[in-house]
C-alpha cells in the first residue's frame, strides 16, 4: 500500500514553518499544490495573492464572494482575482470553511476595537505592509484578505462575529494554482479577540508539484 505521507509530500518545492506573529511569502507556479496547515489548532491565518508577473493583478474577495454564492472559502472555491479570472481552486479543506469578509486587524483597528492600550501591538496589516514591500509595493496594495481558519458568522443582522475558531491541530487548506502567483500570509499576531485563541501559534506552508489527491 502506498504511504500517504510519502505520497502527499511527494515532489515538495518548499516545506516552510512560519513563526506565530511572522510574515511569509512564496511564489507558487501554475499547477502547484499551496498547503497550509494549523499546526496547533485555532490559528487564522491571513492571505493575499498577487499574479506574479503582473502584481496589479490580485485577489477579490467580492469576485470571490460572487463568483460562489457562498459567503465562505471551502472546498471547490474559485479564488477569483480582480480581474475576474480564477487564481486558485482550493481542491482540499480538512476544517470546513473560511472567512473573506472580516478583513486584517491593524493598529488604527486595534485601537478602536481594543483601546489605545493596544496601538503599538503588532498586526496583520503591518504584515502584509514588510512583506509586500519585497515586491515593490506598499499600504496601497494590500487588498481585502482571506483569512484561512478564522471563525467568523454572519449574524441575523449581517454583522459579523470574531469567535473561536473551530480549527484543530492538523487542519490544513490546500489551493491548485491557476496561473503563477505570489501568495503572501501573515500569520495573525491578534491577542484580543479569539481568533487566535488568544495565544498566537506557528502555522506550516508547503508548496509541491502534481495533484491535490492523496
Amino acid at each position: 500500500m502506498t504511504d500517504t505521507v510519502t505520497t502527499l509530500f511527494d515532489h515538495v518545492v518548499l516545506d516552510q514553518v512560519v513563526p506565530a506573529q511572522a510574515p511569509f511569502s512564496t511564489l507558487v507556479r501554475a499547477g502547484q499544490i499551496v498547503r497550509i496547515e494549523d499546526l496547533e489548532g485555532c490559528q487564522a491565518v491571513d492571505t493575499l495573492f498577487y499574479r506574479a508577473d503582473d502584481l496589479g493583478e490580485r485577489y477579490s474577495s467580492q469576485d470571490t464572494v460572487r463568483a460562489q454564492g457562498a459567503a465562505y472559502v471551502t472546498t471547490g472555491t474559485r479564488v477569483m482575482s480582480n480581474e475576474g479570472r480564477v487564481m486558485l481552486t482550493v481542491t482540499a479543506d480538512s476544517c470546513g470553511r473560511h472567512d473573506t469578509s472580516a478583513g486584517a486587524c491593524s493598529c488604527e483597528s486595534n485601537t478602536v476595537r481594543f483601546g489605545h492600550a493596544t496601538k503599538y501591538l503588532h498586526a496583520c496589516r503591518e504584515n502584509f505592509a514588510l512583506e509586500v514591500a519585497k515586491y515593490g509595493l506598499s499600504k496601497r496594495d494590500i487588498v481585502p484578505n482571506i483569512n484561512f481558519f478564522m471563525n467568523v458568522p454572519i449574524e441575523q443582522d449581517g454583522g459579523l462575529a470574531i469567535v473561536d475558531g473551530v480549527s484543530s491541530p492538523g487542519d490544513y487548506v490546500e489551493l491548485r494554482a491557476e496561473m503563477d502567483v505570489i501568495c503572501v500570509i501573515s500569520n495573525c499576531p491578534q491577542i484580543n479577540n479569539p481568533c487566535n485563541g488568544f495565544n498566537p501559534t506557528p502555522i506550516r506552508v508547503t508548496v509541491r508539484e502534481g495533484s491535490a489527491d492523496v
